[in-house]
């Protein structure tokens, strides 16, 4: 097979690492049997839920009802499951109101009954319901400095955990004697069920001291209503070994490596030789921007650690510190310091993309690199060393016309990278 343009080969293979995570293509191989005398109810919350719940009804096959909760945009048509859509990556009244929900609809349920539990990156965001004592606008807050402030997705999630009445195991333990499926999609590095969308099916190990270390790591200012649950015995999460969870099981079902693969799979239909660098790189998006593009160059000059032509695959998720005002999530970012790396090198083209179809809070996926890229920002008078400092990658990349815009994909396996260095 002739491989196409480099531009259109790197889409072909953020389609493919797209395709094979999608719950479409998963969740009907992980389905438990229906149960024999009770009742079925489905419960979620993630940017992947309402696909999820779709995928569950088109292979149940007995009667089910429930709720799932998923980011504006990102609904799927149902017909026994409702869909809510509310907002991520900070909260609003729609997630917590949904959440207070599904608390309602998993009480008095019977060892008879069957809860299936569809959980997806976003998760902590759009399931939100403050512990007592706590208001939403002081959560949302929290939500925005944590995101602004470059910390790993594991931390942001120990901090929510303590904070919640819902995460961190509460939502299982409210379930009762009824059984728990969860059925999860990663979008963390390493795959731990524990940590995606802050685990609310499952026991937590983290503890409230350390989410409050976390909190002064970061010197994020708190109000006193937060310090005061942090040391109150009420903020512990439920831990290993807890029996209230004996009989529960989870899957994970689709992760970063699944999608990198696919995207190597398809590399080599293409004639390309992939090699997968990591499924799991966290740090700032600028400075794995400046590891890729070493490499890359060590590529091209050496011919190490792979010989040339290959592409080099790598997910996991990055963070960003914001220090200026512009637009522009991880995934530009990561890209707009790659390309001043690169510095028009030949033959060096690239993809970076979050898996979900929107990178951070904005309406694109990510963008696409190639060599001519800074010499065309020169032309347009755009200086990417500026926009870089000011967190404004997606102006870069805009007005190239070069960014990616796929709309929601309902999965989220995070991040997605590929460097096509021909």
């Amino acid at each position: 097979m002739t491989a196409p343009a480099p531009r259109q080969l790197l889409l072909d293979l953020y389609d493919a690492a797209v395709s094979a995570v999608h719950p479409r293509n998963l969740v009907q191989d992980f389905l438990p049997p229906p149960p024999a005398n009770g009742r079925t109810l489905v419960i979620g919350a993630g940017k992947g839920a309402a696909a999820m719940a779709q995928a569950v009804e088109r292979s149940w096959t007995g009667p089910l009802s429930g709720l799932v909760v998923t980011r504006y945009g990102h609904g799927a048509e149902t017909k026994h499951i409702e869909v809510v859509e509310a907002s991520h990556p900070v909260p609003d009244d729609a997630g917590q109101k949904a959440a207070a929900r599904m608390l309602d609809m998993v009480r008095d349920l019977s060892a008879d009954d069957l809860v299936l539990c569809l959980i997806s990156g976003g998760g902590s965001a759009l399931l939100a319901l403050p512990a007592e004592g706590i208001t939403l606008a002081e959560k949302q807050a929290l939500n925005k400095a944590l995101l602004r402030s470059g910390a790993a997705i594991g931390e942001m999630n120990c901090v929510r955990k303590h904070l919640s009445a819902i995460k961190g195991g509460r939502l299982a333990l409210a379930c009762g004697k009824a059984r728990v499926v969860t059925l999860l999609i990663s979008d963390v590095p390493g795959d731990d069920p524990r940590v995606i969308a802050s685990g609310p099916t499952l026991p937590d190990a983290t503890t409230s001291a350390e989410a409050l270390a976390i909190l002064r790591k970061y010197a994020i200012e708190v109000p006193s209503s937060v310090l005061a649950h942090l040391g109150s015995p009420a903020s512990e999460t439920p831990k290993p070994g807890d029996t209230r969870f004996e009989g529960h099981s989870h899957h994970v079902i689709a992760t970063a490596q699944h999608a990198l693969e696919a995207a190597a799979a398809k590399a080599r239909t293409l004639g390309i030789t992939p090699y997968i660098l990591s499924d799991g790189i966290e740090g700032e998006a600028r400075d794995i921007g400046l590891m890729h593009a070493a490499m890359a160059r060590q590529v091209i000059a050496r011919g190490q650690p792979f010989a040339r032509p290959c592409v080099i695959l790598s997910g996991g998720e990055t963070t960003v510190t914001v220090r200026g005002s512009g637009r522009g999530g991880r995934n530009v970012e990561f890209l707009l310091s790659f390309a001043l790396a690169m510095d028009g090198a030949a033959d060096v083209h690239a993809i970076a993309c979050d898996t979900d179809g929107i990178d951070g809070s904005e309406d694109n996926a990510g963008a696409v690199y190639g060599p001519d890229s800074l010499a065309r920002a020169a032309q347009k008078g755009v200086n990417g060393k500026q926009l870089l400092a000011n967190n404004d990658a997606y102006s870069f990349f805009s007005a190239l016309g070069d960014l990616v815009a796929s709309g929601p994909t309902r999965t989220n396996v995070n991040d997605f990278r590929a460097i096509l260095i021909q």
